[in-house]
């Protein structure tokens, strides 16, 4: 079959041929993509957004304190508390019962609710609703749910240090009490304690002859050199004490203090127009989509009639 035959009308004619037609087919797809674009065939939803920074965090491993940010936040306890908070399961329309209820809820969840880095390593809280204040709610609580859990995270933390620190302080004060109570039993039963002061008295003493003077310098002799020592290592581990005492103070300071861990940078705020659907993208899309296929059924329409009479 000479291929001239499929060729003969050129597409303009087509088109100039079933104009009417096709401008028919156009409008009504037109006309449909805006009725079923509508409130009445698409519940229209509203979007909040919020955009933070991490703050007062540091990060566990190689990820940016922003990476640690975006995987708080996309954790299951948070969206558990999210969901329930909202009754998300209504306002989806989830049976609770379902087999995969969890999994169609998540998925319900992120294709709602997505939460990304932004090029300058802030972090994106977008939300869509129904409801525009439900919508900015749900972002707030986002962030303010992050700041319980890196609240909570780091209180644990923060009191396992405090606990070591106390128990190093327990043993500090023991050994400072073991050593204090050895120059107590030494001064009690042999009258040493200050060796300096001691050894002038039993200079003076000796001098004039005197038993206790020569009583006290045998008592030196003994246990001087013990109780120099026992100075020394009080003195020592009374500076570790106060260290460690110091230590523990700045972490109970951070454990009972009230830090924030995000610093907003754009508010979440109910949106007074809806993101979804676009319908003036519906309505063009339609039309374009009509008019294109009834472009190309016509020309295998008429190529169609024109083969057929071909092969008669």
């Amino acid at each position: 079959m000479d291929n001239n035959n499929f060729n003969s009308l050129s597409l303009i004619q087509l088109v100039l041929k079933w104009k009417w037609h096709i401008l028919i087919i156009t409008v009504i797809a037109a006309l449909c993509g805006a009725i079923f674009s509508s409130s009445i065939f698409i519940t229209p939803l509203y979007k909040s957004e919020a955009i933070a920074y991490p703050a007062n965090t540091s990060p566990y491993s190689e990820e940016s304190r922003t990476e640690q940010m975006l995987e708080i936040m996309d954790s299951r306890s948070i969206k558990d508390s999210i969901i329930e908070k909202y009754d998300l399961w209504t306002d989806y329309k989830i049976d609770k019962n379902y087999e995969s209820a969890k999994a169609y809820m998540y998925n319900e969840y992120r294709s709602n609710i997505k939460i990304s880095k932004t090029t300058y390593e802030a972090v994106s809280i977008v939300v869509m609703d129904k409801d525009p204040d439900v919508a900015c709610n749900i972002a707030n609580d986002i962030l303010y749910f992050y700041e319980q859990k890196v609240r909570t995270l780091h209180r644990e933390k923060q009191a396992e240090v405090v606990v070591m620190f106390e128990k190093q302080l327990l043993e500090k004060q023991h050994t400072i009490d073991s050593l204090k109570q050895r120059m107590a039993e030494i001064g009690t039963n042999y009258g040493v304690t200050d060796v300096g002061s001691q050894s002038r008295e039993v200079t003076r003493g000796y001098i004039s002859g005197s038993a206790k003077a020569n009583e006290l310098k045998s008592n030196l002799e003994l246990y001087g050199s013990e109780i120099i020592d026992l100075h020394t290592k009080i003195a020592a581990e009374g500076n570790t004490f106060v260290a460690i005492k110091c230590d523990l103070e700045r972490e109970l300071r951070f454990l009972t203090g009230y830090l924030s861990y995000v610093n907003v940078i754009s508010e979440p705020y109910p949106a007074d127009k809806k993101s979804y659907p676009v319908r003036w993208v519906i309505v063009a899309i339609s039309g374009i989509a009509a008019f294109f296929f009834s472009i190309l059924a016509l020309f295998v329409y008429e190529n169609r009639k024109r083969f057929v009479s071909a092969e008669k």
